[in-house]
C-alpha cells in the first residue's frame, strides 16, 4: 500500500531490532513497526494506521483496509469481520515465506483484494437502492463498471 498511495518508488530494508537506529542513520531510512518508532504501534492502534495519519491519507477504502489491519494487528479481531482472517493468511504466509522480502511480495494481492472489497462495500452502500432492483448478473456488471470508474 505505501507504494501505491505514498511512493511508487520506495524500497524496503529489513534489519534487526538492535540494527534500526544504525541503518535508519545509515540510509536516511523511515523506521516502521518497530518500538518506539513513530510508524509504530501506539495505544489501540497500529503501525498501518500510524501510516494513514503521518501520510494524511483520506481514501474511505483505504480506512476500511485499515480498519481490518488494526483488527488483525492488535489482536482485536471484533473490529472487523474480515480482521481474523487475514490474521490468518499473514501468519500462514509469513512462515512459508524465504525472507521479508517474499512475504511483503506475497501479501500484495491480499491487500489489493481487501482493498477492492472495501471499494465494493461503499459502491453497495452508495447505490443499495439501485442495486435492489437488479438481479445477480447485473449487479455484477453496475459494480464492475463502477469500480473501473474510480
Amino acid at each position: 500500500m505505501v507504494k501505491r498511495f505514498i511512493d511508487p518508488r520506495a524500497e524496503f530494508l529489513f534489519v534487526p531490532v538492535e540494527k534500526i537506529d544504525e541503518v535508519v542513520k545509515k540510509e536516511n531510512a523511515i523506521p516502521y513497526d518497530a518500538p518506539g518508532v513513530e510508524l509504530g504501534h501506539k495505544g489501540e492502534k497500529c503501525s498501518f494506521d500510524a501510516i494513514i495519519v503521518k501520510h494524511k491519507l483520506t481514501d474511505p477504502a483505504l480506512l476500511g483496509v485499515a480498519k481490518i489491519v488494526r483488527g488483525a494487528d492488535t489482536g482485536k479481531p471484533e473490529l472487523a469481520p474480515e480482521a481474523p482472517g487475514l490474521d490468518s493468511i499473514m501468519t500462514g504466509m509469513s512462515i512459508v515465506a524465504k525472507d521479508d522480502f517474499e512475504a511483503i511480495k506475497n501479501a500484495a494481492p491480499v491487500y489489493d483484494a481487501l482493498y477492492n472489497n472495501c471499494k465494493l462495500d461503499l459502491l453497495r452502500e452508495k447505490h443499495k437502492g439501485e442495486l435492489e432492483q437488479m438481479d445477480r448478473k447485473q449487479r455484477r456488471e453496475f459494480l464492475r463498471n463502477e469500480m473501473k470508474e474510480r
